[in-house]
């Protein structure tokens, strides 16, 4: 098993971590679409990957937004949420792509976060198993909780205490994610519906940021850190995306 980090994290552009011939491995900063979405006006990895790689316009599938738009994903595998940062993977041909996909759909791929967390986290590690449909109250979130619309999806998130504390007299963990399944803001939402939400989730949080200190953080404290797969070439890598300075900073104040 390889080991592959180049050991900074670029708040302006996405950082790349491991290329060859089939694969770009990135890390994504905070505030970045994955890809275009038909109504955010933000950068888009899609965007910027094909400046680097103009040969994967062609590459993917295509989507649409809600209206019908068609969405330029080219090279897009899996994604993160514009507020979360971290480890993505991007197919420069079209056979990686379809590899790739097969791969998150057989969930041979594994994925590992971190995340600062409101209150105390008591179970030192434990496993949520709480499917996941939509919100009965606001079209943007998706909901775990009792009245959730549409179909309910299973969802599997475990998860691991590394770190607990007080700033300013509040109390806040700091957390390993391990989603075992690929839902739509599954780890927001799961953290959400045992009331430990992620700090500064504006979604999924918004009752607890205004009366909070939120670590002195102004960004979502979700991070993908670890991407463990077979690569098209056949060879097994585990990829780093470096913790943000921000975020450390932030767990570094729960530990003084």
């Amino acid at each position: 098993m390889n080991l592959v980090n180049d050991g900074k994290e670029n708040n302006l552009e996405p950082t790349v971590i491991y290329e060859d011939d089939a694969v770009l491995v990135i890390s994504k900063p905070y505030g970045w679409l994955t890809h275009e979405d038909g109504k955010t006006e933000a950068p888009t990895v899609v965007e910027w990957f094909l400046r680097w790689q103009p040969s994967a316009a062609s590459v993917g599938e295509p989507g649409y937004s809600p209206q019908g738009t068609e969405l330029n994903r080219s090279g897009v595998v899996h994604r993160l949420d514009r507020e979360t940062s971290g480890i993505l993977i991007l197919a420069k041909t079209q056979e990686a792509h379809q590899y790739l996909k097969k791969l998150f759909k057989d969930r041979a791929v594994y994925k590992e976060y971190r995340a600062l967390v409101y209150g105390r986290m008591n179970d030192r590690w434990g496993t949520i198993n709480r499917p996941i449909g939509r919100s009965a109250k606001d079209s943007r979130r998706r909901s775990a909780e009792r009245g959730a619309k549409g179909v309910r999806r299973e969802a599997i998130t475990d998860f691991e205490r590394i770190g607990m504390g007080e700033y300013q007299d509040e109390p806040f963990s700091y957390v390993k994610l391990i989603p075992k399944t690929g839902r739509t803001h599954q780890l927001r939402v799961h953290l959400r519906a045992i009331d430990r939400p992620i700090v500064m989730d504006g979604l999924y949080a918004s009752h607890k940021i205004d009366g909070s200190n939120n670590l002195e953080l102004e960004r979502l404290a979700l991070h993908a850190h670890v991407l463990e797969l077979t690569l098209p070439s056949g060879e097994e890598q585990r990829f780093i995306a470096p913790v943000p300075p921000e975020i450390e900073q932030a767990v570094d104040r729960i530990q003084e």
